[in-house]
This record gives structure tokens, sequence and C-alpha cells, in this order.
């Protein structure tokens, strides 16, 4: 059965994005890659992982000659990114030049911006299954106008429009593999200012986001969310920190008598051990360290930076551009490691494929 491709946006293209692209595509195209195979509970063709470049052909070319690696295939027809993904890079072709590694510029960053566009474009479309993201550099894009802290709250602004398949987000989850899935309250926000941004409402709102796409997209029939406290031993009644008794348990008392499977507030640091994981799908943790340092101890290199509550599925490698490691400042192939890059793109076919499938069904159903 033919797979849909998904869409690969540069990101900054004086980053390491160029070349963990082409890494990915040789990887994927000769149906092997390093790590495990990221299945994230859906079952699609377990060789076939095609995807699209949105990018400027003379930006990508230079890495491909260096590596020995054919010219990429520019492509007009989205079903051909699958057709020609065994023999070429697929690449959508935008306009652009050769920009060298390491050295952002405002040229970088407008050739990042319009590749994100156009692969949001195409993914909404439906033109493309998914939409993965290679790494952007915030700082760069502000200077010409982005307004935005990052690619999640950015892609929750342009797809307002668009029907969600349950809660509306945008939710931040990163996954270490099958082992762990960890949303966050709270993302960005200074350490001393968490507590000031926590609500109940807030939990209740992302706890809803978590459970819709655990069950739509991930494929968990009946999803368990385990709330992180905030404090220290969950804040032990209240002697260490009230948070837990008058914001996360009020919550979950709330969700729980609406029929949702959510714990109360648990201590972060008895929660993500192997056996505590057996108890839950995923988590809600209420600060960004607080999630990401679990998931980067199980997977340093193939996490996954998924959003959650779109109309579309989003996937993102779990690092940024690297700007320092960037083809070695040179045209060829440098250190940077395409793990995280291939395991998004094999989770965003696998979570694609749920919710098409989900969706189906609840057609089939409702008939």
């Amino acid at each position: 059965m033919p797979v849909n491709p998904v869409a690969l946006s540069l990101g900054d293209g004086a980053g390491i994005g160029p070349e963990i692209a082409i890494k990915a595509w040789q990887a994927l195209r000769s149906h092997e890659s390093p790590g495990q195979d990221n299945k994230q509970g859906g079952e699609v063709s377990p060789h076939r992982y095609p995807f699209i470049l949105i990018a400027p052909p003379d930006l990508i070319n230079p890495y491909l000659k260096a590596a020995h690696l054919p010219p990429a295939k520019p492509i007009s027809r989205f079903e051909d990114g699958a057709n020609f993904f065994d023999k070429a890079l697929p690449i959508f072709p935008i306009k652009g030049d050769f920009i060298t590694p390491g050295t952002p510029s405002q040229k970088s960053a407008e050739i990042a911006l319009e590749s994100l566009e156009k692969a949001l474009s195409f993914t909404l479309s439906g033109d493309v299954s998914a939409l993965v993201t290679n790494p952007i550099a915030k700082d760069n894009l502000y200077k010409i106008g982005f307004s935005y802290p990052g690619h999640t709250e950015y892609l929750g602004a342009k797809c307002l429009g668009h029907d969600t398949p349950y809660a509306r987000g945008p939710v931040m989850m990163l996954t270490a593999g099958d082992k762990l899935r960890v949303a966050l309250a709270t993302v960005h926000t200074p350490l001393v200012n968490v507590p000031e941004h926590l609500s109940s409402d807030l939990i209740i709102k992302r706890a809803k986001v978590i459970l819709g796409a655990l069950e739509t997209d991930f494929n968990i029939p009946a999803p368990r969310l385990a709330l992180c406290g905030l404090n220290p031993h969950a804040g032990e009644n209240g002697h260490i920190g009230d948070e837990e008794i008058n914001i996360i348990n009020p919550a979950a008392k709330t969700l729980q008598a609406q029929g949702y499977a959510v714990t109360n507030a648990r201590s972060a640091d008895t929660l993500f051990h192997e056996e505590a994981r057996r108890d839950y799908d995923a988590v809600l943790a209420m600060y960004h360290d607080q999630g990401l340092i679990p998931v980067k101890m199980l997977d340093f290199f193939g996490g996954v930076n998924i959003t959650l509550g779109l109309p579309i599925i989003r996937t993102s490698p779990d690092h940024g551009t690297a700007f320092n490691i960037a083809g070695c400042h040179g045209a060829g192939e440098g250190h940077a490691r395409a793990d995280s890059l291939i395991a998004a793109i094999k989770t965003a076919h696998h979570l694609a494929h749920n919710r098409a499938t989900n969706r189906l069904a609840k057609i089939t159903t409702t008939a």
C-alpha cells in the first residue's frame, strides 16, 4: 500500500537541518535506521517513511554532492515524494542560495520561514500526511518580524481556523521512544514565575488535550494520565508548598468526576522510574525541566517533540540548530546525529496513520 509522505521544513539552513535531513533520507530510504522503531502505538508499513524536504535545491545539493549522493529530486506532485524516495531526496523547491554552515543571517531566517509556511500549508490542505519541523533560530527570526515564542505557538495560531479531532491545544509533549511521554503545563516560563502561571483551569485544559491525543493519535483506548506535583514530595500535605492542595488536586478531582483516568499530584522524584511508568500512559509536568530531564535521560539522542491538539500532526527533533557543529562549517557531512529527526519522521507517520484510522472508524460507527 502506498504511504503518503510527510513534509519536512528546512529549519535554519545555517544550522544542522540540511545535514540531518540528508542523513535521515539515507537511513530511511535504505529501510534501516539507528535506534528503535518509534511506533508510538500504531502500525504502518515498517519500511516506508517517505518525506518531502521544503528547501532551495541550491542550498541542499552542495551537501549531497560532498557526500557523493545524487542531487535532490524536485517534485511538484506530492505522491512523487514516495515514488522517488528510494532513488533521490525529494525536494519541493523554494527560492534561495547556499548558506555557509554556522553563519545564520537574515537570508537563512527568510528561507526558514518560507519553508515552514509552505510545509504547514501543504499539511493543512492534506497534500501530505503530517508536518515535521527542523530546528529554527528564534532570535534570528525575530529580526525579520516573527512574533511567536516558537514553532508550537506559531502553529497554534495558524491552525485556529481549522477543526481539531479532540480538545484544542497546542500542548507540547516530549517522548523518549515508547518509554515515556511527558507534556508540559508551562513551557518556557522562568522557574520563579511558574506558580503564578498555574491554575486548575489550565491543568484541566491541558489534561483533556493530552488524553484526547493519547486516544486518537497514539491509539490508546483508555488512556491514563499522571499529574506531577510542583513541590518536593508533592507538597507533603501543604508542609512544603500548597499548589498541590489548591490547584493540582482540585483539577484532578474535576477530571476524575468527569470520568477521566487522572491521578492526584505525585512526587516527581518517584514518578519516572521503570516500574512507576507502568501505571500511566503520559505525564503532565508542571514546568520545563521537570518534564524534559527524564525524557533526555532515557533517550538523549532520539527524543521527539510533538504538538498535541492541532488539526494536523506535527513532530520535531528534540534539539536546536547546533550552529557550532553545522556541516563542520563546510558543505560536507559534519558530526550532527540524525537519530531524533529519524524518530520524529517515523512518529509523524505512525500518529498520522492512527488519526486517519480512528477518524475512519468513527465515521463508519456513526454512519
